[in-house]
């Protein structure tokens, strides 16, 4: 299958180009976190980048230190919703989500949204100001001194203002209430469960985080409970001989750490191919990574209204479910580790549902888009894909074959995952002409 020719850009490339070292922008982090980016961004010539591809690069690499993605992909989306609305105060190509700075149409577009990105790390990441500093020190050099670059950088910082004000009180930084279920005196693990607070924060654009709730999981008493449970229950153990070597290598793989990074290496690699100008690549990002942003607020809804047990717990358990179609198998493992949420939906699903629905709909059919995925620690690690669709299929079924995650949990994904791309698309980003 073909393999793109352009490779994504990475700080150590963004770096090199303005002749800084990689360690001067974003510390040893960078180097040791994303080594197989990094070695991916060197091979070949890269296309033309922009402030926007900058700073996606710059911001993922930041956040891949995060633990959990429902804070990484909150910071992707404040860094470019900044610099979207930032350029669009300028520009005016497109419709703000934060309106509440004056238009500035003499100011630097290119300014106002380093400026912006800057404004909104510092904030998230005070430790790390001094690097982020100097990224932003080489981001604004190659901008004429004059009015326009100072008043872009004075309203990119106004812009950044407004999106931290609007997301002060998101709730994601809501303490932790879980109550385990359980009863007097029974044991249940101890380890608190993953930011269990957005399932009450605060969407982007629409109206709260149950706007699409899906319907329950399968009754454990179904044929359709039956069936799922016992396809994960051969396909996804660790000791499983149905799995063949090649899903036993796409579940290596698409551990957490590649899920995120390839779908924004995915978006870099169109934007720069085609040389998007620079109020639709803001457009792109910003789409993209609020409607992310998003599924991890809707999926932890969905996931602590249903509370449901995942398959090594369920599979343990398979003598109590009252389903005469499944059975127990006391020393069963998911060969992925188990997440610490509750089961249903995917949200590995939901994502590339997301992501797909948001590449096609600028860039057309991602059945025709072909890509190659590399992994973030080992440039030598690689999975190369027709489509972009067949890596997003691939993406769901590793959850299954891992051990993670039943058939219904990704159909029920898929369907959330669409709904929330058509908002996204139909209410946000509008062109203003």
């Amino acid at each position: 299958m073909p393999t793109p020719t352009w490779r994504e850009p990475h700080p150590i490339a963004w770096a090199a180009k303005r002749s800084l070292p990689m360690k001067s922008i974003l510390g040893k982090s960078a180097a040791t976190l994303l080594p197989g980016i990094i070695a991916a961004a060197l091979l070949g010539v890269p296309a033309r980048a922009d402030v926007v591809t900058d700073w996606n690069v710059i911001t993922g690499a930041l956040v891949s230190s995060d633990i959990g993605n429902n804070p990484r992909l909150r910071t992707l989306a404040m860094v470019h919703v900044a610099m979207s609305d930032a350029i669009n105060t300028v520009q005016n190509r497109y419709t703000r989500v934060v309106a509440t700075v004056p238009a500035a149409p003499e100011a630097s577009a290119e300014a106002a949204a380093a400026a912006a990105a800057r404004q909104i790390l510092v904030q998230v990441y005070p430790a790390k100001k001094d690097k982020i500093e100097e990224a932003y020190a080489a981001s604004v050099k190659g901008i004429p001194e004059g009015p326009a670059k100072t008043e872009g950088i004075k309203l990119g910082m106004a812009v950044a203002d407004a999106i931290q004000a609007d997301r002060a009180n998101d709730g994601t930084d809501a303490a932790d209430t879980y109550r385990p279920h359980t009863a007097p005196g029974v044991w249940v693990p101890t380890t608190p469960p993953m930011w269990e607070q957005y399932a009450r924060a605060k969407p982007w654009v629409f109206k709260s985080a149950d706007q699409f709730r899906p319907g329950p999981p399968p009754a454990l008493s179904s044929a359709e409970w039956a069936r799922d449970y016992n396809e994960v229950k051969s396909l996804g153990g660790t000791k499983s001989t149905a799995r063949t070597a090649e899903q036993t290598e796409a579940v290596k793989f698409w551990e957490n750490i590649n899920f995120g990074p390839a779908w924004q290496a995915a978006a870099r690699e169109l934007a720069m191919k085609q040389e998007m100008p620079l109020a639709e690549c803001a457009r792109l990002f910003a789409l993209l990574n609020m409607s992310l942003a998003n599924a991890y607020i809707v999926n932890w809804d969905a996931k602590y209204t249903y509370n449901l047990w995942r398959p090594v717990t369920a599979i343990r358990n398979g003598d109590q479910d009252g389903n005469d179609a499944t059975s127990r198998d006391p020393g069963w493992t998911s060969f992925n580790p188990t997440p610490m949420h509750p089961e249903y939906p995917s949200q590995a699903t939901i994502n590339a549902t997301i992501a797909s629905a948001v590449l096609e709909s600028l860039f057309g059919p991602v059945k025709a888009i072909p890509f190659t995925a590399t992994d973030v620690r080992d440039a030598k690690r690689t999975r190369q894909f027709a489509s972009l669709a067949d890596m997003a299929e691939e993406q769901k079924n590793v959850r299954v074959w891992g051990g993670v995650h039943y058939r219904f949990a990704i159909r029920t994904g898929e369907d959330v995952g669409r709904k929330v791309a058509a908002y996204m698309i139909e209410n946000t980003l509008k062109p203003t002409r």
